[in-house]
């Protein structure tokens, strides 16, 4: 079984900055990490890797040179082969380009199921995942609480806001994984060192990947940036210094003041 698994460099969002002329994300000086529904997504595929020894686990990552240190932690947690996709002619790219740039790459390896992460903590549109099964023509199944392999399916137990749908596909399919799903695994230090003294990470420039010039990079993408703006930071709370049941008849009185009761 051949498990391909889609990651991305984002920069921290706890320390994020926007540029208040162009609206675009300030990267430099912030630190970088694994996206981390990414990170869950890549251990659904250990996790399948574990009960199933011969599964084999591939990452890869669009972006520049430097998003190989994710990609180096993704073989410290054990994935198998590592490949990153890098030219300045990918650059600037919004959903579209980047979702039809990584399927082109993704169709040159054998695959029997594609892990994506919903959503990037750096953009949110939850779009890259669903885009490229399209592009691949396989069928998608998104939002994933569990994920387990039944033969030739896979058991997806999709998130809804009240509730859960348990859904069954055939692979080859493509499946996006939500970070609060799984707890991803340390690396060893033993790992680490590893990953970069036994591992080679293979880059993939504009010539080995098959796509079209129309839909890769800025060029390529049709979606326009508006606007650019951090999280809203949350109102202070309230702390109240009362016994329990004044404190607790002091919430009820909030919540029948607002009409939740």
């Amino acid at each position: 079984m051949n498990i391909v698994v889609c990651i991305k460099q984002v920069p921290d969002t706890n320390e994020v900055r926007i540029d208040p002329e162009k609206g675009t994300l300030i990267r430099d000086g912030v630190p970088s990490i694994m996206n981390p529904d990414d990170k869950a997504a890549l251990e659904f595929a250990l996790e399948i890797k574990d009960k199933t020894p011969e599964a084999h686990v591939d990452v890869i990552s669009m972006g520049p040179p430097q998003a190989e240190v994710i990609l180096h932690e993704a073989l410290a947690m054990g994935a198998d082969d590592a490949y990153l996709v890098t030219d300045r002619a990918f650059g600037g790219a919004d959903t579209w380009a980047t979702s039809s740039t990584i399927a082109a790459a993704v169709s040159k390896l054998d695959y029997d199921l594609v892990i994506c992460g919903r959503q990037a903590i750096d953009g949110d549109t939850a779009q890259v995942g669903p885009e490229m099964a399209e592009h691949l023509g396989i069928p998608n199944i998104s939002y994933a609480a569990s994920l387990d392999v039944d033969g030739d399916s896979v058991v997806v137990k999709r998130q809804y806001d009240d509730g859960y749908h348990v859904v069954r596909a055939k692979m080859p399919c493509l499946v996006t994984a939500l970070s609060e799903a799984k707890k991803p695994r340390y690396m060893s230090v033993g790992a680490i060192f590893d990953s970069f003294d036994n591992y080679e990470i293979q880059r993939w420039t504009r010539p080995d990947v098959p796509v079209d010039d129309s839909n890769i990079g800025l060029k390529g993408s049709p979606t326009r940036v508006a606007k650019s703006f951090p999280k809203p930071v949350k109102a202070p709370g309230m702390k109240i210094e009362k016994d329990v049941d004044e404190s607790v008849q002091f919430i009820m009185d909030r919540l029948h003041d607002k009409y939740v009761l």
